[in-house]
């Protein structure tokens, strides 16, 4: 066959073959138009709504009615159940039979009473294979079912993905038939389809993206759509091209499937149970067909929803999983949040995680995989390293707003100096196609060329679930060795890092933080699932100490192990890097709530508080000798002197001053509780309408309008606030992002600062003096809002505490209260998990300016040499410290994804701290502490014996946790850290009946090559700076 000389108009040449293979154009008669053969409708449609989300064996019990395609159904988050009849002609032996299903909702197949394909237009996944080669034997007639929740892959947001779902939206079923498959149809798309995507993604500058253009348009030449016997001449001029070697140096790609499924975001946690089943379902059939296919899947919790949802697909994960192709990673309960959880959740998180792995695969994951959250501490080294875990994998730095990242594979070093290997997948995404431009993309990104020579590529439909194709798959096979492109490997991670770790001499170290350059409004947005994540982290801490004690004290006591696995697991689910960050909707942000609050409306739902206030009350029942007097509990190990609420035997209340020493945990109130008269602490309304308040310690002066005129801190003479500026200064801002709304806080916000100053009730004395002295005020914010306050000083108190109660109703408004003080450094710090990190106060580069709005936990701290002030907070995340300004973020108003976000009543106390010398010598530290761990009151006799379990010789070590061992009853975990930055020798004082000690990692396996040397003057621990360090006591 002759054919003239190729023609030299690229664009021509690469248009007929995007069009030969087109879904759009000349369909009648190009190659795309034979991929379906013959088709027959359904024998019959029925359908069954049902408003809840029901298992197999209630929805085929129910009454069907006939359905007939293109019908609607709903609402939004309603299941529609289908019956599907269906019969396969007999002409059609030999053939491919599918039956195609196209829908706006997401869909799971169900083939005699258990799922077998998820189906979602979105995630390219419209047909269920009946028969690859249909055989007489096979059966002709089948009956299936079809469970289509009404909600698109990402949801059902009205107008733009991230918007509120639309309540009342309607659903159908657009397309349900058999038809005949064209196998060979497929396969020779798919060699234009790749040949086509290098001629776009090589250019005009390679030569290689010629032969790819003149070997397209060969093939085109060639193939005749209507006669098959065509077809193999134009694969054999692909093969031809595809089977051309690479050289030895080129890049390789590891691929992997992967599925990212959000536990909750735009649906909410009950509908990513399903979203796990239609999409791991998927996973297996390709894994029968395709042995060399290797799946990554991360978070234990939803593998554990599979377990309970879909028992016999979870049996064939495990099995899958033994031969190595369905790999889990990541090793934690969820992939939660990376800033917000507390140090202690994190090491929970790696804990259940991994122990859930090993449980029921038999192994520990050796990667941590959080390709998804925003942002990264810099103690997560550290635990990683704790928890058995030496490799790191994530992406989303590349989203920085400012400031390239500038590697991709590299080391990176903690806050103690702990380092892993890290590797950030150069395509930019964890949810590839495997396509040509992914491929290039991934070595043209590569920001370590000539480090390292091995990338990964994880694909698969993501977010929403959905997971890989077939198509994928096919794509990266035709690829394997192809020159021109990188070289494609199905691979693991283990493989993958094994490979890194082989090439890493020249490998470039990061060290500290890995701070994400957007979502800083994630800090501050749903302000009461942070507030219920620190109340309840609070709570467990208390819960385990006191019970640990109990076992001590009481033979008969029982350890709540149950319970208190299932109390945690609900707080990590929670930490999901959608749900505490507040990115969700506001079904989620129900939920969340509801497992914090008790709000369920059966008491078989468990809830943190109901059933944690429980377990602390048997606990403390046990600790104290039965009684009914009011005893006190300590659960922090250092001495405590602070104002209390009591009741005396007539049940009037009133204030005491509770003098903890510290060699008690807990103790009777009688012993512990002493009213003293400060002749220092005074309440003044003075002439001019301020009011002056002092305790001995402090004295401040505040205006009418509630903002501190005056912060003087009395030992050292020093006036804390700047020349001609108040402090608690509360100040609106307009908080309108560019695009995604409950996660940013842009830059540009800063330029639109206003103060709230209108007074509704200037302030007034509540209480004049004694042990406690305290003003209120009321502030219009806007005529939808307004807040009220109650400035508090106490007795011996270091700090000034502000109870705030604000009615809160705004649209794109952000809340914050300032403090100009009189400090200047360089460098503010923050509380993280297990220690602390400073930050620039300036804007000097890009990288400075992009920390206008960052994270802490507990406190925040400006120091000059020999003076300081300390900023603590009981249930906030954002902080700015420009220059002077100490700024705390309290209160957001986006609309996306939850319309109603924030609005309503909020309760949340923050206190200033002045001191002399560093913060550490100023026991900041201890004094956050105190905020959010309060004493608890207990029931007791009155002459019950004051008792301390624990207490630690130094003030920089902080004994963080004590918990009965996994192992079970006789041994307890105790876990410390350092947290003063500072090499140290500690010794942890006990009472316990401890016969021997080990050091163990945080999965509580211990170290036979360090056991911790017991004397009567307790265990004698060395610590470099930040450590955490964790003993198993056997009683």
């Amino acid at each position: 066959m002759y054919h003239q000389p190729v023609l030299k108009n690229r664009r021509t040449l690469l248009e007929r073959a995007e069009k030969f293979i087109s879904d759009v154009y000349f369909t009648d008669c190009n190659l795309r138009g034979r991929l379906y053969g013959d088709s027959c409708p359904l024998e019959s449609i029925t359908s069954f709504l049902s408003s809840k989300r029901i298992t197999f064996t209630e929805a085929s019990k129910q009454n069907f009615a006939p359905y007939k395609v293109g019908d609607t159904f709903g609402p939004t988050w309603w299941t529609c159940w289908f019956k599907v009849t269906l019969k396969i002609p007999e002409s059609w032996r030999g053939k491919e039979v599918h039956l195609v299903w196209e829908s706006d909702g997401e869909a799971m197949v169900w083939r005699d009473g258990q799922p077998v394909q998820g189906l979602t237009k979105e995630g390219e996944k419209t047909s269920y294979i009946l028969s690859e080669c249909l055989k007489d034997e096979e059966p002709h007639s089948i009956t299936l079912h079809v469970e289509m929740a009404c909600n698109g892959l990402f949801g059902a947001g009205q107008g733009s993905m991230i918007a509120a779902p639309d309540p009342k939206r309607k659903f159908s079923v657009q397309r349900a038939e058999l038809v005949i498959f064209d196998r060979d149809v497929r396969q020779l798309m798919t060699d234009f389809e790749m040949l086509v995507d290098i001629v776009k993604e090589l250019g005009e500058g390679e030569q290689r993206g010629y032969q790819a253009l003149f070997t397209v348009n060969e093939m085109v030449n060639l193939c005749d759509p209507f006669d098959p016997s065509s077809f193999s001449k134009a694969h054999s001029l692909a093969q031809k091209f595809f089977s051309q070697r690479n050289g030895e140096s080129q890049h390789t790609v590891h691929a992997m499937g992967h599925c990212h499924i959000d536990s909750a975001w735009l649906w909410p946690y009950e509908e990513t149970i399903r979203k796990c089943g239609r999409s791991w379902v998927t996973v297996i059939r390709l894994m029968e067909k395709n042995p060399e296919f290797v799946f990554t899947c991360s978070q234990a919790q939803q593998f554990q929803w599979v377990k309970s949802w879909y028992s016999e697909l979870f049996s064939q994960i495990q099995h899958y999983v033994k031969k190595g192709q369905f790999i889990p990673v990541g090793g934690t309960w969820v992939e939660m949040d990376g800033n917000l959880p507390s140090g202690e959740s994190m090491v929970r998180q790696f804990l259940e995680g991994q122990r859930f792995f090993n449980q029921e695969f038999g192994m520990h994951c050796k990667e941590f995989w959080l390709p998804d959250t925003f942002g990264y501490s810099a103690q997560l080294p550290q635990i990683m390293q704790g928890c058995g875990i030496s490799n790191f994998l994530t992406q989303k730095l590349s989203w920085n707003l400012v400031n390239t990242f500038p590697h991709n594979t590299f080391f990176w070093e903690g806050l103690d100096g702990s380092k892993v290997l890290t590797h950030f997948p150069p395509g930019n995404s964890y949810e590839m196609k495997g396509k040509i431009e992914d491929l290039v993309k991934t070595v043209k990104n590569n920001k370590d060329k000539g480090r390292a020579n091995h990338s990964a590529a994880l694909f698969g439909f993501g977010d929403g679930g959905g997971g890989p194709t077939q198509l994928m798959l096919d794509r990266l096979h035709l690829v394997q060795d192809t020159d021109g492109l990188p070289r494609v490997r199905m691979s693991s991670p283990d493989e993958l890092f094994s490979q890194l770790q082989a090439d890493s001499a020249l490998l470039c170290t990061w060290s500290g933080e890995l701070f994400l350059e957007l979502h800083n409004g994630t800090y501050t947005t749903q302000a009461q699932i942070k507030q219920g994540n620190r109340q309840c982290e609070t709570l467990l801490h208390d819960i385990e100490i006191a019970s640990s004690l109990a076992l001590c004290r009481d033979r008969t006591f029982l350890y709540p192990v149950e319970k208190l696995q299932e109390l945690w697991r609900l707080l990590l689910l929670n930490q999901f890097h959608d749900v505490i960050p507040g990115s969700c909707t506001e079904m989620v942000v129900e939920d969340a709530l509801k497992y914090y609050e008790g709000t369920f409306s059966t008491q078989s739902v468990l809830d943190i508080r109901r059933d944690g206030d429980a377990l602390l009350r048997e606990a403390c029942a046990a600790l104290g000798s039965k009684g009914n007097s009011t005893g006190v509990f300590n659960s922090l190990p250092w001495e405590r002197h602070e104002v209390i609420q009591i009741q005396d035997d007539t049940e009037k209340s009133g204030l005491g001053m509770c003098v903890l020493k510290r060699e008690r945990s807990f103790t009777s109130l009688r012993q512990a509780c002493h009213v003293i008269f400060l002749t220092e602490l005074c309440v003044t309304l003075q002439a001019d309408g301020t009011v002056l308040m002092q305790n001995g310690i402090l004295q401040t002066v505040i205006n009418k309008n509630g903002t501190l005129a005056s912060l003087h801190l009395i030992s050292a003479n020093r006036e804390t606030l700047s020349d001609g500026c108040c402090g608690n200064q509360f100040v609106m801002f307009d908080d309108v992002p560019l695009y995604w709304d409950a996660w940013d806080v842009m830059d540009y916000h800063l330029q639109t600062r206003k103060p709230v100053l209108e007074v509704v009730q200037p302030v007034r004395v509540v209480s004049s003096g004694g042990l406690r002295g305290s003003v209120s005020f009321t502030l219009r914010i806007s005529d939808k809002s307004t807040l009220t306050q109650e400035i508090v000083v106490d007795a011996t108190c270091p700090y000034i505490k502000f109870n705030t109660e604000v009615q809160w109703a705004e649209s794109h408004k952000f809340l914050k209260v300032e403090f100009p003080v009189r400090v200047r450094s360089p460098n503010a710090t923050y509380e993280i998990q297990f220690g602390h990190l400073q930050r620039p106060t300036h804007r000097n580069t890009s990288w400075d300016w992009a920390r206008f709005e960052v994270w802490g936990h507990k406190w925040a701290d400006l120091s000059e040499h020999n003076f300081g002030v300390a900023l603590l907070n009981d249930c906030k995340y954002g902080y700015s410290i420009h220059q002077n300004t100490m700024t705390l973020s309290l209160l957001r108003a986006p609309k996306a994804p939850d319309a109603t976000a924030d609005m309503g009543t909020h309760h949340f106390s923050y206190a200033i701290m002045p001191h002399t010398g560093s913060f550490q010598d100023a026991s900041v530290i201890q004094s956050a502490y105190n905020l959010n761990f309060p004493l608890r009151l207990i029931q007791c006799s009155p002459d019950t014996v004051p008792w301390s379990a624990f207490s630690v010789s130094t003030e920089s070590v902080i004994l963080e946790t004590i918990k009965q061992a996994e192992g079970g009853k006789g041994t307890l975990v105790v876990r410390l850290y350092e947290s003063h930055g500072s090499s140290v020798t500690a010794t942890l004082h006990t009472t316990l009946p401890v016969r021997e000690a080990w050091h163990c990692d945080l999965l509580e396996r211990p170290d036979p090559t360090q056991p911790a040397c017991v004397t009567s003057e307790g265990i004698t621990l060395n610590f470099s700076p930040f450590q955490i360090v964790s003993l198993l006591l056997m009683l």
